[in-house]
């Protein structure tokens, strides 16, 4: 239900947005603010969506956690796709997620509740070891079997 109270008032509110504003300066002033907003949320996504894997990329061959980094990227996506919504509520919103310290207050706020994450085999409670023996073959040591394997017969 929240959710489709979320698609009921949003609209609403936005409307009621346009009309104060647009009492305030105006007619075409608002409308441009409004074009403006789609092309910096374009220009958002833009850049933001070009350089997520070289990032990831990046991150990985210097073996850190790319997570923040790409958490901070998909929010700041989330506020171009917000600032292409036609409203100043959605661009408010859009603005505050370009904000370095609303981005890492979000993605704190979320790792709390998501509890303790295990990273690259660090040591935590929550962790399950398999103790297991194993040895090599050698390919050439074991005879191939000839013709089709039991896999691809009909």
């Amino acid at each position: 239900m929240p959710v489709m109270l979320l698609f009921v008032l949003l609209p609403l509110v936005e409307i009621a947005g346009f009309v104060i504003v647009g009492g305030w300066i105006g007619l075409w002033p608002t409308l441009a603010l409004v074009v403006l907003a789609v092309v910096l949320g374009a220009a958002v996504i833009r850049r933001q969506g070009a350089g997520l894997a070289y990032d990831l990329r990046g991150e990985m061959g210097q073996v850190r956690d790319p997570l923040s980094p790409m958490a901070h990227r998909a929010m700041k996506v989330l506020a171009g796709g917000l600032l292409i919504i036609p409203g100043f509520v959605t661009d408010i919103a859009a603005l505050l997620l370009l904000l370095p310290p609303v981005r890492q207050g979000i993605i704190n706020a979320m790792a709390a509740r998501m509890g303790p994450v295990v990273r690259h085999g660090g040591p935590s409670d929550n962790v399950t070891v398999i103790d297991a023996e194993y040895y090599e073959v050698d390919p050439g040591s074991v005879p191939r079997r000839q013709g089709p394997s039991g896999w691809t017969q009909p």
